[in-house]
């Protein structure tokens, strides 16, 4: 992937994020990506060029046209970046829940004084 930041903004357009949304259906042609959207072919080969220098989206020539698939390494390091913070909130969770959770025995207990 480029970078963490060229992904991130390459998905900031609404357009964009559509585009890249279909691809989640599996490879397509750029018509077949078009088919649908408010934007001409033209524009979604243009921001298929951002996806893919974003390191979002690869493709592969078939015949006399383009076929676009998301990248799963570039996706991996956007997800990567994520769980770390994903991590830190979860181990946070547990341990104000930990804090917050009753004795199951002794002071505090239901039944024990």
């Amino acid at each position: 992937m480029a970078n963490r930041s060229a992904a991130f903004a390459a998905l900031a357009d609404p357009t964009r994020r559509a585009v890249f949304e279909r691809l989640e259906r599996g490879p397509m042609a750029v018509g077949a990506i078009a088919a649908g959207l408010p934007v001409s072919r033209p524009a979604v080969s243009q921001h298929l060029k951002v996806l893919k220098a974003a390191g979002l989206v690869a493709d592969r020539a078939e015949g006399t046209r383009r076929v676009y698939a998301i990248d799963p390494a570039g996706l991996g390091q956007m997800r990567a970046w994520l769980d770390r913070f994903w991590d830190g909130a979860l181990a946070a969770f547990a341990a104000e829940f930990e804090n917050d959770t009753p004795p199951v025995n002794g002071p505090g207990a239901k039944g024990n004084p």
